[in-house]
């Protein structure tokens, strides 16, 4: 084992992933998550050895009591991993335009976190609860505490891209812009693909697809960001899981003015009612709407709709990577297991010069890596994505 791991904590409003996680070699020891907080089934899994378990957390119970149970029942089983974690990374959803790259913990990254919680108002906030409560776990890291970015890989995003065409003081003085997501997830399919493609990152061009619940698209052009999918905040681009993605704006005076909902009601609706839910009316799982493409309206019509929206954008990024697009690429819980998505992308592209090899296609799921297009056509990439091991990395190199 090594005798420098960093333990890898993602804490969201209602929930914390965490694993312990070799950054040189990418081996994971530990890995769970704790869920449903707030909530009297609040509850653990993990696994530990290969091995599964899981338990109740207690009603109620949520980030602090978590931890707590992390440390005392999970990490005590393996006292040596314990004395081995030399550094703690935290993915951090918004960096505002503050943060470029990941940075070590202090005062004012904690103010800087906090200023950005605006844009990411049921996320940052459980992020800064989640880095106090490790410093507080283990206060002998507390200045090996990192923060990664999901934004600051599109921080290299032109004005063009990042600037709406509103007046220009809502981004002068309220920051009001394209900010993106999925960014750490972006940033490691691009550095894998160029190696697939063998590569220097800085001569890569490729179009990254984060397909999940959330879901989003990324133009790479020369190893950086210069366009992404979504804006100021995660709402923006694809369809996804129960987010709408782009829509008229003056859906939501419609809403309001003739349908007489109220603010909060239209946000929960365009964030948690809307997407593959609100097309099927039954649910928001990639998997449900292909085992009934065909045979219900509403699945048929979300799958056909979700992969029209994302061929509308692979288009259009295409004619921003200056004449050469060396791959696409396919990640996420969707882009990496779904056979019927990346097959129906790929026939609506073929004006792009992509051709499916079918027998990849099936080939590279559930896990497994590989190119999906017949030999001598453009290339499609499978990359499953490991933001986990990107924020062990920083964190490993940030606190050496």
């Amino acid at each position: 084992m090594s005798n420098n791991v960093v333990l890898v904590l993602n804490c969201g409003s209602s929930s914390l992933k965490f694993a312990i996680i070799d950054p040189v070699n990418g081996d994971e020891y530990i890995s769970g998550l704790a869920e449903c907080f707030n909530l009297p089934e609040a509850r653990i899994k993990w696994k530990l050895d290969g091995e599964k378990s899981e338990a109740s957390l207690g009603a109620g119970a949520a980030h602090s009591q978590a931890l707590q149970f992390i440390v005392k029942n999970i990490f005590s089983k393996k006292p040596e991993l314990l004395a081995n974690i030399k550094a703690i990374g935290h993915r951090i959803v918004h960096g505002g335009e503050k943060y470029t790259q990941s940075v070590i913990i202090d005062d004012s990254v904690l103010k800087g976190i906090e200023d950005a919680a605006a844009f990411a108002p049921l996320h940052n906030p459980a992020h800064l609860i989640g880095i106090k409560e490790a410093f507080a776990a283990f206060p002998h890291l507390k200045d090996k505490n990192v923060a990664v970015f999901d934004t600051a890989f599109h921080t290299t995003m032109p004005k063009e891209a990042y600037l709406y065409a509103l007046p220009k003081e809502l981004y002068e003085k309220h920051a009001i812009r394209r900010y993106g997501a999925h960014g750490t997830s972006h940033a490691y399919v691009s550095r894998e693909a160029a190696k697939i493609l063998n590569k220097p990152v800085e001569q890569t061009n490729v179009i990254t697809c984060h397909l999940g619940n959330g879901a989003s698209i990324t133009a790479v052009k020369n190893g950086k960001c210069v366009e992404t999918s979504m804006g100021l905040t995660p709402l923006e681009g694809l369809v996804m899981g129960t987010r709408s993605g782009d829509i008229d704006p003056a859906i939501m005076f419609f809403l309001h003015d003739n349908l007489k909902m109220s603010v909060a009601d239209i946000n929960n609706l365009l964030n948690k009612k809307s997407g593959l839910l609100g097309l099927t009316g039954v649910s928001s799982d990639c998997r449900y709407v292909e085992e009934h493409y065909g045979k219900d309206e509403g699945a048929t019509n979300a799958l056909d709709v979700f992969v029209h929206r994302l061929v509308k954008y692979i288009g259009g990024y295409s004619v921003l990577l200056d004449g050469r697009l060396d791959a696409i690429v396919f990640t996420g819980g969707i882009g990496e297991n779904s056979g019927t998505v990346r097959e129906k992308v790929m026939k609506k592209l073929s004006i792009l010069g992509f051709e499916l090899d079918q027998e990849r296609n099936l080939a590279a799921r559930f896990g497994k890596s590989g190119a999906i297009n017949k030999e001598g056509t453009r290339c499609a990439l499978v990359i499953p994505t490991n933001e986990e091991l990107v924020i062990a990395q920083d964190a490993a190199r940030l606190t050496a």
